[in-house]
């Protein structure tokens, strides 16, 4: 075997004092070579994310540091080099892929200039070369119009497509070894598999080794050569991927693989000829205007949803699926009415939202709630978690004593202790804050629940559990559900049917067993057949 890019011994992170335990990583061991694809697969807190951030010295320090162990990189201790050494090493040598774009990039800088800076500080090259590197590297990650994208900035771009640039950004300089923290969260079926693809040609071409960190067991199915699983920061089982996917030996291993969601739909509900949702020839499109203060060019309109004609009938569970800027989520937040639909109709409960003035659709708001896609994001995290539940009930006029004590029982309800009503959203995992969104969105009795990638950002276990919790309230509470994701997976397990979006438009509809078996369209033929791990039997 060769000399390793990457080898870790007995690493140890410590944690504070205080914390739920001594260290967040203890005597992990792992090596990575050239060419190599290493996936390290756990829940939540499992470690990964910061034994990969000690790889590139971006730990919390002072609170959350380097405790023993050797992390060995061509001869050299990274938990002993200075600050300047590991910023070279970042970006050209060693480059990482963070899983929340947002908080990754740059927010008062373009796309353009935050690539060009990579440029800039590791290599000589003209601007008119850097500006051509960057536009192939935009072009290679599938990014729509390069030149648009390199003079936005992250804000003006959806969730996917953040992604995909700093994933360009990643692979710039061609680096030595890169590490992927979640890489493919965000984005749907077919452009995570051109990024997969992506890097495997980089591997190829350069020799580069892959460390990556998913909750995808499809993914891992599909690029891993070795998996590594950690649970409560120790290494529990490791080996060859057949192995480790085929006959796990670790119980923690095994309960992971069968929270699994599979790919063959669950049986259909019968259906109900009550019709809760409906829209008609509903168009929303983005952009079209002048530039700030009335100046410059008039800016190309996009269609985000173009003439959508979708229903929803009572107690069952639509999907919305489709790439990411396909306009699932602009049509999600349409019906609910958070943005306004430029033309066509919403019917709720056989009322035309569309036309009601904000004062008139307060009473109509109760009816059908919302559950987002980033937990963190959504709450007030200057507000408990008691009074976040309770505020959508207070402002409809329910007294503050019974919608405390609706709250409370609603914390009951998805499963989180009684003490988590004077407890801010910060304090609670991943899992737990998309808990309180779903008592948030139950607090006002809603008919209708409007899910948006309610479980993307979360790992298998725990992703499970949330769906078994949504089906659950779904079934005693009678509830009708919008559910829009990009995995197919769980759409296969959850929607009784499915629309399926391309562009703003919805290209195909039917029963999900059907659609999935015998799907009509082009569209929906490429997006089942990028489902990374299809072919792939698990134990």
């Amino acid at each position: 075997m060769s000399t390793p890019l990457l080898s870790i011994s007995d690493l140890s992170i410590l944690l504070p004092d205080g914390a739920d335990r001594r260290h967040a990583v203890a005597e992990v061991a792992m090596k990575l070579h050239a060419g190599e694809t290493v996936c390290i697969v756990g829940e939540s807190g499992s470690g990964k994310s910061l034994t990969a951030r000690a790889i590139m010295g971006l730990l919390p320090a002072p609170h959350v540091r380097v405790g023993s162990g050797v992390i060995d990189f061509g001869g050299e201790d990274l938990t002993k080099v200075d600050y300047e050494r590991l910023r070279n090493i970042r970006g050209s040598e060693i480059s990482m892929i963070f899983q929340e774009p947002m908080t990754a990039l740059n927010p008062v800088m373009t796309i353009g200039d935050q690539i060009d800076e990579i440029f800039r500080f590791h290599v000589s090259m003209p601007p008119e070369e850097r500006q051509k590197r960057a536009l192939g590297l935009l072009e290679d990650v599938n990014l729509p119009d390069p030149p648009r994208i390199m003079a936005a900035y992250p804000h003006e771009l959806s969730g996917g497509q953040r992604q995909r640039s700093m994933i360009a950004m990643a692979l710039a300089l061609g680096p030595k070894i890169l590490i992927a923290d979640e890489p493919t969260t965000a984005l749907d079926v077919t452009t995570q598999a051109q990024i997969l693809q992506l890097i495997k040609d980089m591997q190829r071409r350069l020799g580069t080794g892959v460390l990556f960190i998913t909750h995808d067991f499809g993914v891992v199915a599909d690029i891993a050569d070795r998996v590594i699983v950690m649970q409560e920061g120790l290494i529990v089982e490791s080996g060859k991927s057949t192995q480790v996917l085929n006959k796990p030996k670790h119980k923690y291993t095994k309960s992971l693989i069968a929270a699994i969601p599979r790919l063959k739909p669950r049986k259909a509900r019968k259906r109900s000829k009550e019709v809760v949702v409906e829209t008609s020839a509903l168009h929303k499109s983005f952009g079209g205007g002048r530039s700030f203060f009335g100046f410059g060019k008039n800016a190309h309109a996009i269609d985000a949803v173009s003439d959508v004609n979708i229903e929803l009938r009572k107690g069952e569970t639509l999907g919305v699926v489709g790439e990411s800027g396909s306009g699932k989520s602009t049509l999600a937040r349409c019906i609910i009415r958070l943005i306004d639909s430029d033309t066509g109709m919403v019917k709720l409960n056989g009322v035309d939202i569309t036309s009601l003035k904000r004062n008139e659709m307060r009473q109509h708001r109760k009816f059908i709630q919302m559950v987002f896609q980033d937990p963190f994001a959504s709450l007030n995290p200057r507000s408990k978690v008691g009074d976040i539940i309770s505020q959508g009930p207070m402002l409809q006029g329910i007294e503050k004593t019974k919608a405390h004590q609706r709250a409370r029982e609603l914390l009951d309800v998805v499963g989180l202790d009684s003490k988590a009503f004077d407890r801010f959203p910060h304090e609670f995992s991943g899992g737990q804050r998309q808990r309180i969104g779903i008592a948030r969105a139950l607090a006002l009795d809603p008919d209708i629940l409007v899910a948006d990638e309610p479980v993307s950002a979360l790992d298998v276990s725990i992703q499970a559990q949330i769906l078994g919790l949504l089906d659950q309230i779904r079934k005693e509470m009678d509830l009708s559900m919008l559910f829009i994701t990009h995995d197919l997976r769980v759409a296969a397990q959850v929607c009784d049917f499915v629309a399926v979006m391309q562009k703003g438009h919805v290209v195909e509809v039917g029963a999900t067993n059907k659609l999935f078996t015998q799907p009509q369209h082009e569209y929906t033929k490429s997006l089942l057949e990028a489902v990374p791990g299809k072919d792939w039997h698990f134990a």
